[in-house]
């Protein structure tokens, strides 16, 4: 498993970190398989989504602030109840397939750490799956 260290400068955004990710698939000379991509946190999560249009981007944070608003009736004392609420409804985690060394995604794919709770400095795992050679 490898470690990618990520700076958010935002409370929330989206940072594009498929490179990050196909630089650990490339360094690992593993032709064929999966990748697992992992949030270490309760308050950030990970997505696949387009890369093309930074709208996409927008809107998405968007929607999730009208379904958890900062400001709301939480029970959670921190501050920080949207930024738990974010997590659970992006996920924590992707698995994105590896064919001939390559991260299978679509033409306008990417692969995004969510921030919902920063600025911080958070970390992704990234666990390789080769393919059965049998």
């Amino acid at each position: 498993m490898k470690t990618i260290d990520i700076s958010t400068t935002d409370r929330t955004q989206f940072v594009d970190i498929t490179r990050q990710i196909q630089r650990v698939v490339s360094e690992s000379n593993m032709t064929d398989g999966a990748v697992v991509v992992c949030s270490a946190h309760t308050t950030a999560g990970i997505t696949i989504n387009e890369n093309a249009d930074p709208d996409v981007v927008s809107d998405s944070l968007a929607v999730l602030d009208r379904l958890a608003p900062v400001q709301g009736s939480y029970a959670h004392r921190e501050g920080n109840s949207d930024a738990h609420v974010k997590t659970s409804l992006v996920g924590l985690s992707v698995t994105v397939p590896v064919e001939h060394g390559r991260l299978v995604l679509g033409t306008w794919q990417g692969i995004y750490f969510c921030e919902f709770d920063g600025p911080r400095r958070r970390q992704v795992m990234v666990q390789l799956l080769a393919a059965w050679q049998g």
